[in-house]
Order: C-alpha cells, then structure tokens, then sequence
C-alpha cells in the first residue's frame, strides 16, 4: 500500500504544472511616436502591433509625462512623477540622476513581485538605482535585435511556474544611433540602422524611400528630413518584429490568452520638436494594450491616459491594488527611515511616499469614452546634466499650457538633437529659417508661458498666452497647475514666489 502511494505521488510530480494565468508583457521601445498603421501611418510596416490592436484597445491619447528616456522610465516603474522619484534625468555616465530609495515601497517590478510575480527584464534599464527598480532575473540580448531579445526570454515565459510572469521587453529602437549614412548626400542619422542595407541578427530588414515618407508639422519638410524618417521608419519596423515573435512564443507555449500585453514607448521621436520637449510630439506616445480576459475587443478609448497610470494599472490587473488607496495592498517594506551613510550623516531617502500619482486603466479597457479622464500633466526637468530646463503642463481636451519656468535661458539641445542633419540643415540657415510650425529662433528661445487650443491648433502653432481675451482661460490653467504640484511635492513649486 505504502509503494501504491510512492509511486502515485511521484506520478503527481511527473504532470506539468498548470500555466500560470494573468501574465504581463510589457514592451517600451525607445523614442517611438504613434507611426504605425493602427495610429492611421499609411507608410510605416507595424503589423503585428496593429493586430494586438484589433484584438485589444488602442488609446488613442496617451502621453509621456517627461519626454526624457531615464525620467520617463522612472516614471513608468513608479507610478510618480520625475519631480518626486528625485529621477530627474539621465540615469547613466557623469549625468547620475537615480531615484530616491523609498521610492521601492511603489516601485512596480518589486509590488508585483510581492504580488505573487516572477519578474524579469531584457533590454534598455536606464533607472538607477537597482535596489529600488529591482527586477529577479535580467537577460541579456543585442536591444537593437528584438526578434534576439523575444528569443532570450522564451524559456522564462515558457518556464512551468505557478507564479504567473511579468516580462519588460525594452528595446533600443528607434534610438538615434549608428553615426550616419555616407552613401546619400543628405547623411542621415541611421537610427540604429546597420549601414549598406545591412540586417541585424533574426531580423528581417524593412526599407524605406524618402519619398514616401510622411512629414509631421513639425518637422520641415526637407530632403533631410525626410532622409531621416526613412531610416527611423526602419527602425520603427524592427521593434514589430519582435512583438511578433513574442507573440509566437506566447502561442506556442498555450500562453497567449493567458497574458495581458503593452506596447508603448517612452517618449515621442528623436527630432527637435519631438524627444525632450513638451510639444505633443515629445510627449504623445503609442498604447495598445491587448487583454485577454476582455469580452470587448479591437476598441479604439479616447481616454486620456499617461505613463503616471501604468505601475497602478499593472498593479490592478495583477491584484494587488488598493483603487481607493491608490496604493499597493502592501507596501514593500521601505528601507529604515534613516539610513547610516558611513561618514556620521544619514542618507537621504527621499519622502516616505505611500501613493501613485496615478490610477489603474483597467476598469475602462472595455469603453471607448470613458468618463473623467479628460486632464493630464507633465513634469519635465532634465534630460542630460546639461540641460536644464523644467517645464510643467497641464493639458485637457480643450486647451494644454506650458510653463517655461526657465525661460530666460535658451533652450537646451541633447547632444544627438543638435547634431541631427534635419535641425543643422536649418540652423545654419538663420534664426528665421522655418523649422515646422516655427521658425529656428522660436524653437530655441520660448517665452514663459504657452498656451494653446488643442482642438483649434492641435499642432500647437499660435501661442495664447498674451491674447487678452484668453486671460480667464490661462488664470484657470495656472491654477489647476499649482494644485498639481502641490499634489505631488514639487520642489519647482517655489518658483512661483520668487521668479
């Protein structure tokens, strides 16, 4: 009897285990606009995003906080704005921004792990420090080869656990990056691009003219400009692919109706006008969110939502959140209040924040108009050490306010944006060269406030904010931005007093 029951047990052990169900992938690529086909893009090649598209919901207003790679990264795992995570820029080199050591009481891969996650991360980091953006196992792939970084993670995915996993799939697309193509006169940036139409590892490269290309209004329509895009569209195309092998491991593996899957990025493209600016290309940003449990699908949600609402939104969907808190169930344990720092002085941890700034998106993922979700903000500081510049915004459907709270200084480039051959080619034509919907000098030197009518003017061309007959509208959004920094401890706050 006793070798009756053995020999049953170890038959128990033998069966695989039951897939674990609500997984998450979430995919950032890096400086990627809403140019794909499901976004109405009639050039660029994204079918495998447009598909999660018509079986999810795409939000068709979604926004960065910061169009700031590492600040905006902080913000995605925190579920706080940049003002208050002290990640105020640039994670990497001699910029060594990183974010408060409290903030790992809300940080997102470390509350799903307390969920009841596995976490695992390939790809772009860019957040600092560890300790608080702590993921349990890091994988390593050529990010410029995302089709390599879906091939590195499939056992994780495909790993038997009763856990169930939460992946960040960061790629290094569409990035600047590569130097410059020399066969074409223009010398376009090649955007990671390998020179001579060459291909990455398991890619299959998809080329473009620069003809074909469709230019934004902000942007000038140039042989230049158009150069570029054609090699960001590229670009653009390798970030599909690896959603699409992603997608066939899921499949292969049983695993894809068990798996809530994101796609979005962490800021707009890499253009002057787009990447570190608060302009709606900076700052607007692509979202599809494929949810398997959802009876609704292929919906398009005029919500406004912004990176502030992932970490909650995970979070929720995981079962871990409390919407009336607006908090973890538990938070992770914070280090001690005073930390020693070796020298006699106690370590600056930061607040003991116990919120998110935002709110979970999962309760509107079966409607289209959702009502309440009409305002957002963003906080923009740095990018790199260099360049100092905060902004604050406050943006509803009907009008966006910038406050340039440094807007005696000029504005300041990132290194690979002043070089870029599109802003040269005009720059070296005068200040009052055209640059899109502004002239050269307009670009570079701002005034303190901008406000615009975002259904009159959605491409921000005609600033209100001296029009005496838009006086009450600029007061109300002064107001309402106070009370945002107010809300989330903005150091900035000050500046209203004394400049």
């Amino acid at each position: 009897m006793k070798i009756l029951r053995f020999l049953s047990a170890l038959a128990l052990l033998a069966l695989p285990l039951r897939a674990a169900e609500k997984n998450i992938i979430f995919i950032i690529a890096d400086d990627l606009s809403p140019t794909m086909g499901c976004y109405g893009d009639k050039v660029v090649k994204t079918p495998a995003i447009d598909a999660l598209a018509r079986d999810g919901i795409l939000f068709r207003h979604a926004f960065a906080t910061t169009a700031s790679c590492s600040a905006s990264r902080s913000v995605i795992l925190s579920g706080l704005h940049n003002h208050a995570n002290a990640q105020y820029g640039h994670q990497h080199s001699y910029h060594h921004f990183s974010a408060y050591p409290n903030v790992a009481a809300l940080a997102l891969p470390r509350v799903l792990a307390q969920a009841g996650y596995r976490t695992g991360q390939v790809g772009k980091y860019h957040v600092a420090p560890e300790e608080v953006f702590h993921f349990e196992q890091y994988f390593k792939a050529n990010a410029r080869s995302p089709v390599q970084m879906a091939d590195a993670v499939a056992e994780f995915i495909r790993a038997k656990d009763e856990k169930p996993f939460f992946l960040y799939f960061a790629t290094a697309d569409p990035h600047r990056g590569g130097g410059e193509d020399d066969t074409v006169p223009e010398r376009p940036n090649l955007f990671g691009n390998k020179p001579n139409r060459g291909a990455f590892p398991q890619i299959e490269e998809v080329f473009y003219q620069p003809a074909d290309m469709v230019v934004p209004p902000f942007l000038p329509d140039t042989p230049t400009c158009r150069a570029e895009l054609a090699q960001y569209a590229q670009s653009v195309s390798r970030v599909d692919q690896g959603v699409a092998r992603l997608v066939q491991i899921l499949q292969d593996a049983g695993l894809y109706e068990k798996t809530l899957i994101i796609v979005t990025s962490d800021h707009g493209i890499a253009m002057p006008g787009g990447k570190t600016t608060v302009y709606e290309p900076g700052l607007r940003v692509p979202f599809v969110v494929r949810n398997p449990y959802a009876a609704k699908r292929g919906l398009q949600s005029e919500a406004l939502i912004s990176h502030i609402d992932i970490t909650p939104s995970l979070l929720d969907f995981g079962g871990g959140f409390d919407a009336k808190a607006g908090a973890p169930t538990a938070l992770v344990k914070n280090p001690p209040a005073k930390r020693p720092r070796g020298d006699g002085e106690m370590e600056n941890l930061g607040p003991q924040i116990t919120r998110y700034h935002g709110r979970s998106w999962v309760p509107i993922l079966a409607e289209e108009n959702p009502a309440g979700w009409d305002t957002i903000h963003a906080s923009h500081t740095f990018h790199e050490i260099q360049m100092y510049y905060p902004m604050r915004v406050v943006r509803d459907r009907d009008y966006k306010l910038i406050w340039n709270i440094a807007h005696p200084l000029p504005f300041p480039f990132a290194s690979d944006l002043w070089e870029a051959p599109t802003w040269q080619a005009q720059f070296k034509q005068g200040l009052s060269a055209p640059y899109g919907v502004r002239t050269v000098g307009a670009y570079i030197q701002r005034p303190q406030f901008e406000l615009f009518d975002m259904k009159a003017d959605p491409d921000e061309r005609v600033n209100l904010a001296t029009d005496p007959k838009h006086k009450a509208t600029l007061d109300a959004s002064i107001a309402k931005l106070k009370e945002f920094e107010k809300q989330t401890a903005d150091p900035w706050i000050m500046k209203w007093e004394y400049e």
